[in-house]
């Protein structure tokens, strides 16, 4: 009875491992446009007190990383602009960063990442929106298996700051260590 049960158990396994589960239902798919066709941005509480650059003006540096051939690149785009780096594309809606009075300094961007789905000339799937932060990478991490995007800098500027001595530290962009 044991020999037996010990035959039985092992085929059941690999008969059970063989079964092919159902596809996991694909995230929102979209089609890039040969020209970004986006509204305008919403107005921000800063825009509207008249602190800072206003979002259509600022510039994000974002780094980007192919896994597979451990290729890396940097992107500039402003909030609404859209970069497609082979099967790959990039948006960026927003960039912020903390006023130089503010404690602790940070740097953050809305990204979202579309990724062309194998075997369609032109399918993308959303793999990745939200906030990525420069100094808290952890706090919402771009999971996928071949791209890594993270954020290096958002160029804006706050009243005031223009006569700072040195405008990376002014910006957050560097800190002693």
């Amino acid at each position: 009875m044991r020999g037996a049960l010990a035959l039985i158990l092992p085929v059941a396994l690999l008969a059970a491992c063989e079964q092919e589960a159902a596809p996991p239902e694909s995230a929102v798919q979209t089609e890039v446009p040969a020209e970004i066709q986006q509204g305008e941005l919403p107005v921000q509480p800063a825009d509207e007190a008249g602190i800072g650059t206003p979002m259509e003006e600022r510039v994000a540096t974002l780094g980007l990383l192919n896994k597979r051939n451990n290729v890396s690149r940097d992107l500039e785009l402003r909030p609404g602009q859209q970069q497609r780096v082979g099967d790959v594309i990039v948006r960026l809606q927003a960039c912020e960063r903390t006023a130089p009075w503010e404690m602790p300094k940070e740097t953050g961007a809305f990204v979202q990442l579309l990724v062309k789905e194998r075997g369609t000339e032109d399918q993308f799937l959303k793999v990745f929106s939200g906030w990525l932060f420069k100094n808290s990478p952890s706090l919402n991490v771009v999971e996928h298996p071949i791209y890594d995007v993270w954020v290096k800098d958002c160029t804006m500027a706050f009243p005031g700051e223009e006569a700072a001595p040195n405008r990376d530290t002014a910006s957050g962009s560097d800190t002693e260590g």
